[in-house]
């Protein structure tokens, strides 16, 4: 089972990877708010143990950002303990809320509980008509070939196919893929899209990702009866 553990104090940070790992978990570390949310949405985990005040991205606003498109159980892990602040850290989509200084064996004992009661893993195979992506491998096909994708667009291709049907807005891609906020000026996702496109689309009749007119893309299999 993989845990990520978002701590800007080194010691701390270096403390809990030691412990969880020696009860036998996979453990990713980041140091910042915005490395921390970066992970999150890129990769799988089973648990993310959350500080509240880090540099770059507070934790209020990386669990409120994972919210819209992941349900991972969150541990929020901080020395601040209002009551009002572990209202709102609830509020905004944490599991649970432990208060420094804490005893490392209840830290395990919540984050084996949030392990347990966490959604099931997605599925690491997604096929939408002749494509197959491979999660786990990070390998692409159409039609049996192989496609190579850079790490940018292999996360644009998993958050289309993740959602296949469903039609985003360049709002919720450039937060998803570039974890930045959509700027009309900026044709970031536009350019994305066209790139994944030609690896994608170019090469074979059936087209899946498709542009909705003033919404967004929708990656699917269109009937054409």
């Amino acid at each position: 089972m993989r845990i990520l553990v978002i701590e800007d104090e080194l010691k701390t940070a270096a403390y809990l990877k030691k412990g969880l790992e020696e009860s036998g978990y996979a453990v990713d570390v980041a140091n910042d708010g915005q490395q921390g949310l970066l992970l999150a949405l890129e990769e799988e985990y089973d648990v993310i143990v959350l500080d509240v005040m880090l540099p770059g991205m507070d934790g209020w606003t990386v669990v409120k950002t994972l919210r819209s498109t992941r349900t991972t159980p969150v541990l929020f892990l901080t020395a601040r303990d209002d009551v009002d602040d572990r209202v709102r850290g609830l509020e905004l989509g944490a599991d649970d809320y432990l208060v420094k200084p804490f005893a490392f064996v209840e830290m395990l004992a919540r984050v084996r509980t949030l392990a347990r009661r966490g959604p099931p893993r997605e599925s690491e195979l997604i096929k939408v008509g002749d494509l197959e992506m491979d999660v786990s491998r990070r390998r692409v096909k159409r039609g049996g070939m192989r496609i190579d994708l850079t790490p940018r667009e292999f996360s644009l291709l998993q958050l289309l196919a993740r959602r296949q049907g469903e039609v985003l807005s360049r709002t919720q891609i450039a937060s998803y893929v570039w974890d930045m906020n959509f700027d009309s000026d900026t044709n970031v996702v536009e350019v994305a899209i066209r790139r994944l496109r030609t690896k994608i689309d170019d090469n074979f009749p059936v087209k899946l990702i498709h542009t909705v007119r003033g919404v967004g893309y929708v990656l699917e299999v269109k009937d054409t009866a």
